[in-house]
C-alpha cells in the first residue's frame, strides 16, 4: 500500500492511529500474579481500516472490524487478532484499496464496493458455538470462537429476516435467552423495529415487529424479565440527505429523548412510548430491574450532541467542555397516565462503556463498572490535545452506598471499555475481577490490566503486556471456560 492515512485526528496519536495487526502471541508476558481462577476468553472489536478513507478522511466509527481474543488459562495469557472477512473487506482488498465513503451512505461508495456495506466492528459476543461480530446497521457476520475464522453474515439458519441486527443483544441470565432486536429494520430509514428472543440451541422463540414516530439511532436496550426498553437518541435518518452526499444521522437539538417499552411477552399494540428532557444523548445502559411495578433504567446521559461528527441542520456541535455526563436513572410507571419522564442522576462525573455483573442483567442489583473521567487529574501535556473519548479513571460505583472506588493509571493513561469477571461462580455479585485495556498516550503502548473489584483504588494484581498498540475498541465481552 503506498497511500498514507490522513494526519487528522481520527487517524493519529495513541488512540486512534490504524493497528492493521493481524498476530498470534503465545504466552503473554505478566507483571504482577495472574488469579488461577479467571479462565476463558476475553473478545473486544475495535475499527481498524485497512486502507487510507475513499474521501480522504472519516470517522473512527467506520473502520474495518478488527477482533480480539485474549485467551486465559493456568494464570496464562494468550493473544490473537483477527479482521472479520466482511465482504466490504474482502472487495477492497481485491482493489487494493478503500471502496467506501461516509459512515453507513451506500450512495458514497465507489461502485466496486460489496453491497454490504457493514463493517461488524462493534461488539463481539460469544453465543452457542459461534462468536458473533456485530454492528447495527446488518445482520451480525459468525467467526469461529477459537481461531477467529470468519463463516459467513449469520441469520440463525434464515429465520431472522430484517435488515439489520442490534450490536448491544442481552443474555437472559435465568433462561440463557439471546433478547436482540432491530432498528431500521426494513432498510436505511425505515421507522420500523423488531424484537427477538432466541434460544441458546439457535431457535426463534418470540418476534414483535412494530414502527417508531420516525427512524433514529437505537444503539442499545434494556431488559427486565417482563419487558424490554429502547432508547432512542435524537440523531435521525433521512434517505434523502444521504442522496446528496450528507451523513446518515443529523442530531436534532429539538427531539425529546425518546423511549420504547414493550412487554416481552407481548404485542405490537402494547408499546408504551415515554419522553424525556429534550437535546439528550442517551447511548449505553448499565442495568434494568423492575420494582414496585415500576421500570428503573440505568444508564449515562449526556446534556448534549456527544458525537462532533453527526452535527445538527445548521453544523453546530458544542464543545465537549460544556457537555455534562452522569449516570442516570429512568424510572417508567406503566400505570402513570402522563408520558413524561424525567432522570434522576446517580452521579456527578462523567462516565460512559458501563458493565454489569451479567449474572444480574435485568434484577435487582448493587454494583456496576465504568469508565470515567476527572478533569482535576493530572495530564501530560506532551501527550498532545486530550483525545475524543478519553477516560482517565477505571471505577467500580455501588449504587446502593453511591460510592464510587477508582484506579487512576497516571498522567498518560487512557482505558478501554471493561468487563467484569466473578471470582467464581457463587460469588457475590460484583465480587471478582475487573479487566480493561489500557493505552499510553506517551509512548504509544498498551496493556490489558486486571484489578480486584474489591480494592479498585490499589491497581492492578497483573498487568499484562501486550508487545503492540491496540487501537482504541469500542465492545466486547467475557466467556467463560466451559
Amino acid at each position: 500500500m503506498t497511500a498514507l492515512f490522513p494526519e487528522t485526528p481520527e487517524f493519529s496519536g495513541a488512540l486512534y492511529r490504524p493497528s492493521r495487526v493481524e498476530a498470534d502471541v503465545m504466552d503473554l508476558e505478566i507483571e504482577g500474579e495472574l488469579p488461577a481462577a479467571i479462565r476463558g476468553a476475553f473478545y473486544q472489536v475495535s475499527p481498524d481500516h485497512q486502507y487510507p478513507p475513499l474521501l480522504g478522511n472519516d470517522i473512527f466509527f467506520n473502520g474495518d472490524g478488527m477482533v480480539s481474543a485474549f485467551f486465559f488459562a493456568d494464570g496464562k495469557v494468550s493473544l490473537r487478532r483477527r479482521y472479520v472477512q466482511t465482504d466490504r473487506l474482502l472487495a477492497q482488498r481485491h482493489e487494493g484499496r478503500s471502496l467506501n465513503g461516509i459512515y453507513r451512505n451506500v450512495y458514497s461508495n465507489d461502485e466496486l464496493a460489496a453491497a454490504n456495506n457493514t463493517t461488524a466492528n462493534t461488539t463481539v459476543l460469544k453465543y452457542g458455538d459461534v462468536l458473533l461480530a456485530m454492528k447495527e446497521d446488518a445482520l451480525p457476520y459468525a467467526m469461529d470462537p477459537q481461531t477467529l475464522e470468519t463463516l459467513g453474515v449469520y441469520d440463525w439458519n434464515g429465520q431472522i429476516k430484517s435488515a439489520t441486527f442490534t450490536a448491544h443483544p442481552k443474555i437472559d441470565p435465568v433462561s440463557g435467552n439471546l433478547l436482540a432486536f432491530s432498528y431500521e429494520a426494513k432498510g436505511d430509514g425505515t421507522p420500523d423495529m423488531a424484537y427477538f428472543e432466541i434460544s441458546p440451541d439457535g431457535k426463534l422463540l418470540k418476534e414483535i415487529w412494530f414502527q417508531a414516530p420516525y427512524a433514529a439511532m437505537v444503539h442499545d436496550c434494556a431488559i427486565t424479565p417482563n419487558y424490554i426498553v429502547f432508547p432512542f437518541i435524537p440523531l435521525t435518518v433521512d434517505v434523502e440527505r444521504m442522496k446528496r452526499g450528507g451523513q446518515h444521522f443529523q442530531w436534532q437539538p429539538d427531539l425529546p429523548q425518546l423511549f420504547a417499552v414493550l412487554p416481552r411477552h407481548g404485542t405490537a399494540s402494547d408499546v408504551r412510548w415515554f419522553k424525556g428532557p429534550a437535546n439528550g444523548f442517551q447511548g449505553h445502559t448499565l442495568n434494568a430491574f423492575e420494582q414496585d411495578g415500576q421500570i428503573h433504567v440505568d444508564m449515562p446521559v449526556t446534556d448534549g450532541n456527544v458525537f462532533y461528527f453527526f452535527p445538527q441542520q445548521d453544523g453546530f456541535v458544542p464543545n465537549p467542555e460544556t457537555l455534562s455526563s452522569t449516570l442516570q436513572r429512568w424510572t417508567f410507571d406503566l400505570s402513570a397516565k402522563s408520558d413524561l419522564v424525567e432522570p434522576r442522576p446517580l452521579t456527578d462525573y462523567r462516565c460512559e462503556f458501563p458493565r454489569v455483573d451479567e449474572r444480574y442483567t435485568g434484577l435487582p442489583y448493587e454494583h456496576g463498572f465504568m469508565l470515567s473521567f476527572d478533569p482535576t487529574r493530572p495530564y501530560r501535556e506532551e501527550n498532545g490535545p486530550m483525545p475524543f473519548q478519553f477516560f482517565n479513571l477505571l471505577t467500580h460505583f455501588n449504587l446502593r452506598t453511591g460510592v464510587s472506588d477508582s484506579w487512576f493509571p497516571g498522567e498518560s493513561g487512557c482505558f478501554q471499555e471493561p468487563i467484569f469477571v466473578p471470582r467464581s461462580a457463587d460469588a457475590p455479585e460484583g465480587d471478582g475481577y475487573v479487566i480493561a485495556l489500557l493505552n499510553n498516550l506517551f509512548d504509544f503502548s498498551s496493556e490489558l490490566v486486571v484489578l480486584d473489584s474489591r480494592d479498585m483504588a490499589t491497581g492492578p494484581v497483573a498487568r499484562i503486556r501486550i508487545p503492540f498498540r491496540m487501537r482504541m475498541s469500542l465492545h466486547g465481552s467475557w466467556s467463560a471456560a466451559e
